[in-house]
């Protein structure tokens, strides 16, 4: 009896990898077994990053929502503070936009607060 493999399912498996490793440089889009550890690590980076990205904008909303509020004579923590006594729902998203580029509106917020 002639030996069975299922070389549609490996194929199926390895050109996946290749796909994903399309645009890699040199033998990491061309050799299966380099471009599968590139690939590995590449996924592993972006769950990792999935999550920092979070972390790292809400950094930097903070920082500029600081910025802009320094500029009217309040700190960042004062004016989160008062913006939860007043019951004001805006996320630092949204503030952080404001005070970019919307100072009118970023000031009305902090009138509304003081």
């Amino acid at each position: 009896m002639p030996r069975s493999v299922n070389a549609v399912a490996s194929r199926r498996r390895r050109k996946r990898i290749m796909i994903l490793a399309k645009g890699y440089w040199g033998s990491r889009s061309k050799v299966y077994t380099v471009a599968k550890n590139t690939v590995e690590k590449g996924l592993q980076y972006a769950y990792r990053d999935r999550k920092t990205k979070k972390r790292e904008f809400r950094a930097l909303w903070i920082q500029r929502i600081n910025a802009g509020a320094r500029q009217h004579g309040i700190s960042y923590s004062q004016l989160i503070g008062k913006l939860a006594a007043k019951q004001i729902g805006l996320n630092r998203k949204v503030l952080a936009d404001l005070a970019m580029n919307h100072p009118d509106a970023f000031k009305a917020v902090i009138d509304a607060v003081k």
